[in-house]
């Protein structure tokens, strides 16, 4: 509690009851001196004076006030302390900045909670991780023809602004598609490079979800992580895609996709004929590009066998140099792959060869008749639409694509086969071919000739 002494003057009235005239009070423990405005007055009386500052009302003090006709004592006191002026501008500001502060956490908590329903971290390099290089300094896209430019007939070739402006238009892209696929698939010329057997490693890539019925052919290094995520949704194992550990994409003893290997015959043929199926391809060299980038020079999922055993297996046949210690390079891998004879290799390196086979290899389009094969470099685009046709657009969406990262880049095309030999690069492109001719990708002839 606050003291308060104070003393003034009396005087008389005409009925003889003393008043106050005036009463001035100060103050202990350094308090500012303070006057009282008696409210009530009588010998002995309680009282409250109205403390004022400068015009400003601080607060109200009771106390006993003792008169005299010549003089008043009183004792006052009131709940310590009432703040001055300065106290309360002191006081009104911080409230301010504690205000403002709670208003900033408010908006970076909804933030988050927001954040939550958009997609824009990718941690695997196959998933436009920030790991990946974009080389956006350097490259230009190829303003070239796109895949499958000149696969109608002039008059009915689609427009880009219909493609953009026209839902009817953007599926006869697709179609279109498909009917390069099929009459690559009868020229006789190219049957070699573009037909396979069904075989066990064909039907191991094809992952299935028999809920919606769908058959997803999995082409490594064509941002195939994302689809399977998409896929592990929709059967079930995880609630939603943000919710997947990284690790449980790969693992197929935990990330509930069954392979169509793993059914019957007549299982394998009833989903082949009646489920929608589907697959992704990229220009064939880029992807390439990605593979070596990905097991022989970042290796972000450490998987150790592709520099310990597979790289020092390719360097010791095709490494021309052979004083040369460096680890494996880009041109070391393209003569790997370029050789006809790589199949000695490919039987001792087992599955891991899927990150660099061809697609025919890998998916069989000639003999399995797929409903829409999608373009990694109009992803934006055809993922939507995959999902749409498959049914199931309203339940799952493909995380967000950064834009431009599914662009075809020239520029570091040419930057890694600088040192590659033409005759290494004819030979590269000579088991290629049918990738490059199936699904509409331009001839690199500024690498051929």
């Amino acid at each position: 509690m606050f003291h308060l002494e104070c003393k003034g003057h009396a005087g008389k009235r005409d009925d003889g009851r003393p008043f106050l005239r005036a009463l001035s009070c100060g103050g202990r423990n350094q308090e500012p001196q303070e006057k009282g405005i008696l409210q009530e007055s009588g010998p002995q009386a309680s009282v409250a004076i109205l403390l004022g500052d400068s015009g400003s009302t601080l607060g109200l003090m009771y106390g006993q006030l003792r008169m005299t006709q010549c003089d008043a004592q009183a004792t006052l006191e009131r709940p310590r302390p009432h703040r001055t002026i300065t106290e309360w501008l002191t006081f009104d500001n911080m409230h301010h900045q504690w205000l403002l502060l709670a208003a900033c956490f408010w908006v970076i908590f909804m933030f988050m909670v927001a954040s939550k329903f958009i997609t824009l971290t990718f941690k695997d390099p196959d998933a436009y991780s920030a790991k990946q290089e974009f080389l956006f300094l350097t490259a230009m896209p190829d303003m070239g023809k796109s895949p499958g430019e000149n696969r109608f007939p002039e008059e009915l070739k689609p427009t880009g602004k219909m493609l953009l402006d026209s839902q009817l238009a953007q599926p006869l892209v697709y179609m279109e598609r498909l009917e390069l696929i099929r009459n690559v698939c009868r020229e006789e010329a190219l049957r070699n490079l573009s037909h396979t057997a069904v075989s066990k490693f064909v039907l191991d890539r094809i992952f299935v979800c028999d809920k919606h019925k769908i058959l997803f052919c999995q082409t490594p290094k064509v941002g195939n992580t994302q689809w399977k995520k998409v896929l592990i949704v929709l059967n079930g194992a995880f609630p939603s895609i943000e919710e997947i550990p990284e690790n449980v994409v790969h693992d197929h003893e935990k990330n509930g996709l069954p392979r169509l290997s793993s059914f019957s015959d007549a299982e394998i043929q009833k989903r082949l004929k009646t489920y929608f199926k589907f697959f992704i391809v990229r220009d064939p060299f880029e992807r390439l590009i990605s593979a070596f980038k990905d097991k022989f020079v970042h290796n972000p999922r450490f998987e150790p066998w592709y520099r310990h055993e597979i790289a020092p297996g390719i360097i010791r046949k095709y490494r021309r140099n052979r004083t040369e210690t460096r680890g494996i390079q880009f041109e070391d891998f393209v003569r790997y792959l370029g050789d006809p004879n790589h199949r000695w290799l490919d039987l001792q390196f087992g599955d891991h060869i899927i990150h660099w086979v061809t697609y025919v290899e890998l998916c069989a389009p000639c003999e399995i008749t797929y409903s829409v094969i999608g373009h990694h470099e109009t992803l934006e685009d055809d993922a939507p639409y995959i999902l749409k046709e498959a049914g199931i657009d309203h339940l799952v969406s493909y995380p967000t694509i950064p834009p431009g990262i599914t662009m075809y880049n020239k520029t570091k095309v040419e930057l890694y086969f600088l040192g590659v030999s033409k005759r290494d690069i004819r030979r590269l492109y000579a088991r290629f071919e049918g990738d490059f001719k199936l699904f509409g990708y331009q001839k690199p002839d500024f690498l051929l000739n």
